[in-house]
């Protein structure tokens, strides 16, 4: 029987990375059987072994203003990266989860050793369907969030990973309406785009962009190869009127030709906005809810850097982080890591020789992956027992 139940874990475990991976997953070549599809949709519906659940897990919760989908897998679970299969998610809604909301009553069911969540009792579960996007994004605001928005929210905007080409050739801030240099939020600038590249104001264009400077090279701790470029977010504006050519007498008998800079209004500034500082359109936000989960795929993961600028030296919990895995080594929105903090140095006292030794790394919590780039993913520290430093391991959750 043993034999048998790690055969339903590893199919289980193939084909929800089949499905949590999306094009990911046929990128990395992780190959689905029949078989192991229809195993995996079994388990998926029976649910969690009884002893996987808290201890105080209860048999009804009302889901309550406040709540996240991590606080709530954390109420039922002793592992909440296990929440797909409490919830019972197949291989169709792992991708897309079901959207729980506040008012909603949640039931603990219990069937021959197994555990299963629902939101009606005794039935199927409800599950919440949108159609068409435009539907689904309206239901942001509504539906429970995985984390605490406070947390996250600037983080979904703020960094920007770039390769080295991208901000150097972004439209420039070259002057203010007066001749200062630094500026704040409401005050007007001027804009240029590069060579052959004029900042236009179009018909039914996006106006809105984000301000940044200094690209920071994300080198990873291990190779040094450098994984991109962070730009420092420092605030936002709105296009005003576009590039333009104005021509005027020049006193001989000809025209003279000046170039007219793009006009923009700073909106919010995060700190002083300064001459030469780049300019990228603001993307679109659609709905960002994801299930957390652990990865089914092996990660050997690294802290590249700590969000907050290059004096911060420690990460403690609720801290951003950037790893050194991003989109095309399979990381997803909701994959929960393990953090190993490194074991330290020393010398070992009572052999003869005082050999130096490493002692071996130990757990220091959990993060959650919530922004994803080629090379780069930010995760939120969710707990730290002891300081995370650059370095530091992140490694599937056991």
């Amino acid at each position: 029987m043993q034999h048998k139940h790690n055969h339903l874990k590893a199919a289980l475990a193939l084909a929800l990375a089949a499905a949590a991976l999306a094009p990911a997953a046929q990128a990395q070549n992780h190959p689905i059987t029949g078989e192991q599809r229809a195993t995996a949709q079994q388990v998926a519906a029976r649910g969690v072994p009884l002893h996987e659940l808290a201890p105080s897990a209860p048999d009804e919760y009302v889901v309550k203003r406040g709540d996240t989908l991590w606080a709530i897998s954390g109420m039922y679970l002793q592992r909440p990266w296990r929440w797909p299969e409490l919830w019972g998610m197949n291989l169709q809604s792992i991708a897309n989860p079901h959207l729980i909301f506040p008012g909603q009553t949640l039931y603990l069911e219990k069937v021959d050793g197994f555990a299963r969540l629902r939101t009606s009792r005794g039935g199927a579960t409800e599950t919440v369907r949108v159609s068409p996007r435009t539907r689904a994004e309206s239901l942001a605001g509504a539906a429970l969030p995985t984390l605490k928005a406070h947390l996250i929210e600037p983080f979904l905007a703020e960094p920007l990973v770039v390769d080295e080409l991208t901000l150097s050739q972004a439209p420039r801030i070259v002057a203010a309406r007066d001749e200062r240099v630094i500026l704040s939020a409401g005050d007007r600038a001027y804009v240029r785009g590069p060579q052959g590249s004029p900042v236009e104001l179009e018909p039914g264009a996006p106006r809105q962009f984000r301000v940044f400077r200094n690209a920071v090279p994300l080198k990873d701790p291990v190779t040094q190869e450098v994984l991109g470029y962070e730009a420092q977010y420092v605030g936002q504006a709105a296009l005003v009127r576009g590039e333009s050519v104005q021509e005027s007498p020049d006193g001989k008998g000809g025209v003279v030709a000046d170039v007219v800079p793009a006009t923009v209004d700073l909106s919010r500034t995060k700190e002083e906005v300064r001459i030469g500082d780049r300019l990228l359109r603001t993307p679109a936000r659609g709905f960002a809810n994801y299930v957390p989960r652990a990865p089914q795929f092996d990660v050997d993961a690294a802290v590249v850097s700590i969000y907050g600028g290059a004096a911060v030296r420690y990460a403690g919990q609720n801290t951003v982080i950037a790893i050194n895995r991003g989109s095309d080594d399979g990381m997803q929105t909701g994959h929960v890591l393990q953090v190993l903090s490194q074991g330290r140095r020393l010398v070992d006292k009572t052999d003869g020789e005082r050999t130096q030794v490493r002692l071996p790394s130990e757990s220091n919590g959990v993060a959650m992956v919530f922004r994803t780039f080629e090379r780069v993913s930010y995760a939120l520290l969710l707990t730290a027992q002891q300081p995370v430093v650059v370095g530091d391991r992140l490694v599937n959750p056991e």
